[in-house]
């Protein structure tokens, strides 16, 4: 047995923090015999002990495989992968085209790709030894599988297919179904196609979360949508990074607040989640009208070539953020690394271009294979989100050949650091809650999320006076400081 001693319990329940000791035995927290001796003993004496860190949004699908340590450092346990319709499965005989949807969200090896959830969830079992992984089915990859790149409505026995595979996914342990509105070919698919597939969801007890279709001019209308789609399922509703994006659409925030709150009062299961950043970072070719990435990459650089004008327009009548608020993340070739770090008002007085036809070249120069990073919200809408009871901490974290979102390095300690020691946001032990035992309990994660005895043995302890973020959106590959030991099912990873 290992004994945590003479620390700070916060024990992820929201409850204040007492001292005392924390007992792993094997995988578990243990109620030791009162004669009970350690095989090790770890000082604590300063320190402050806590349920391992959970994120329910994370894009490592493939990267937990590489045991990458972006997250353990921070604290994590715990993750939940195939959010925003990205997942690696169900791929088969159309290996090559869920892979291309996935690209730029879904880092990894240059071939990635498993024939059903089943196989991948075993293969994560066996080899992601950072972290415990939950999958969610998503639904870009479910479509693609079955239909390509097409977008629009599908045969009726394309969709039967689609919901006989999603059956199986959650019947062999994925843990709920996600959809990605912002990205194509999900974002074209009909109504009763979705209903069709959350009706399996809710039969199935499990979690729908969901990268809406708009955050920004049109936010309080695709939140209508979801909150519909969840009465009429009786699904259980996770709003995907919940924000206003955009300086116009700002004051919208308070009245997505009144939406959600509103339905909670009528019956629905819903709460949001977000991570603690004014900037968020996706796919560039999410500034596009989504007609013109109909038929995958090929089909949208011609388009570029065929209806530039028109295409233009649409992406500037769109744009929710300002030129100088969006930034090239990352590109796939080495001659356009340059460009990394740049946002396109620089970019369009380099090249002597307006920023919209920057965006352009830039995609075709490289093949479409560009992620970047924008400037959303403000610092007064990202405290009334984390304040908000129905909130959850995220990452919304992934790798890029590039520049990543600091979040990927540094979301937790970012949290526990500047936002509740530093701003004072709120307490140490209710942002512990939002990160252990809320998030354990949203996604019944049994056995994780809290220090009660019989609980699997994941554990984090940090410098509560001394914790941070190094990670900077100039330069974001650092190690956070102050956590000192991560356990997950009582293994040490840190």
């Amino acid at each position: 047995m290992i004994l945590l001693k003479n620390g700070t319990i916060i024990d992820g329940t929201g409850g204040p923090a007492r001292g005392g000791d924390v007992w792993l035995d094997g995988d578990r927290i243990a109620a030791p015999a009162p004669d009970a001796r350690p095989e090790r003993t770890i000082d604590c004496t300063g320190l402050t002990i806590t349920p391992g860190f959970i994120d329910i949004h994370s894009h490592s699908d493939v990267m937990v495989l590489e045991n990458d340590r972006a997250k353990a450092d921070q604290g994590v346990t715990s993750e939940v992968v195939g959010n925003c319709g990205f997942s690696p499965y169900p791929a088969g005989p159309m290996e090559n085209a869920v892979s291309e949807y996935g690209r730029g969200i879904l880092y990894g090896p240059p071939k990635w790709g498993w024939p059903n959830a089943a196989e991948y969830l075993d293969e994560v079992r066996r080899n992601a030894r950072l972290a415990s992984i939950w999958s969610l089915v998503g639904h870009g990859s479910l479509r693609t599988a079955h239909a390509g790149p097409k977008q629009g409505p599908l045969e009726t026995k394309q969709v039967d297919a689609m919901a006989a595979d999603l059956d199986d996914a959650l019947t062999a342990g994925a843990c709920g179904f996600s959809t990605g509105f912002m990205y194509a070919p999900g974002s074209s698919a009909p109504r009763e196609e979705i209903i069709r597939l959350l009706h399996v969801v809710a039969r199935h007890k499990k979690i729908y979360a969901t990268h809406m279709r708009s955050y920004s001019f049109q936010l309080l209308e695709s939140i209508d949508e979801q909150l519909d789609l969840a009465r009429e399922t009786g699904v259980k509703l996770q709003l995907s990074h919940l924000q206003a994006v955009g300086r116009a659409n700002w004051d919208k925030q308070r009245y997505a607040l009144d939406k959600i709150a509103e339905a909670r009062q009528t019956g629905v299961d819903v709460e949001f989640d977000i991570y603690p950043y004014q900037a968020g970072s996706t796919v560039l070719t999410q500034l596009l009208p989504q007609w013109a990435l109909n038929g995958g990459v090929e089909t949208m650089l011609r388009r570029l070539k065929e209806d530039r004008p028109r295409i233009a327009r649409e992406t500037v009548e769109s744009m929710a953020q300002r030129w100088e608020d969006v930034y090239v993340a990352s590109v796939g070739s080495q001659a356009g690394q340059h460009w990394v770090g740049k946002n396109f008002a620089q970019i369009a007085e380099a090249r002597k271009l307006e920023p919209v036809e920057c965006v352009f070249q830039i995609l075709e120069e490289e093949n479409g294979e560009v992620n970047m990073l924008s400037f959303n919200q403000s610092e007064d809408n990202l405290r009334q989100l984390i304040q908000h009871p129905l909130c959850t901490v995220i990452s919304d974290g992934f790798y890029v050949k590039g520049r990543p979102h600091p979040r990927l390095y540094g979301t937790f300690p970012h949290l526990l650091g500047e936002m509740v020691r530093e701003k004072k946001w709120m307490p140490l032990e209710e942002a512990v809650y939002r990160i252990t035992g809320k998030p354990a309990a949203r996604f019944r994660m049994e056995g994780r999320g809290s220090l009660s005895p019989g609980s699997y043995a994941d554990v984090t302890v940090f410098d509560a006076a001394h914790i941070r973020a190094k990670a900077t959106y100039e330069d974001p590959r650092q190690q956070p400081e102050g956590i000192r030991f991560v356990f997950r099912n009582g293994q040490q990873t840190l």
